[in-house]
């Protein structure tokens, strides 16, 4: 479950971010924001997940 979070967010990020990219003729702009929104995203899975295993609030 960690590990999808840590690859999937970014990787989905950089895949939006490419074809938004593609689409705006934008090259580098929206990769990276996508890049670190997926990895924004990934982080804040991570934590959602671990407290509500260890039931830390």
């Amino acid at each position: 479950m960690i590990l999808s979070q840590i690859v999937g967010g970014p990787l989905v990020g950089l895949f939006l971010g490419r074809l938004v990219d593609n689409y705006f003729f934008t090259t580098p702009l929206f990769l990276v924001i996508g890049l670190f929104l997926g990895i924004g995203a990934g982080l804040y899975g991570i934590i959602h997940y671990v407290t509500e295993i260890t039931g830390d609030e």
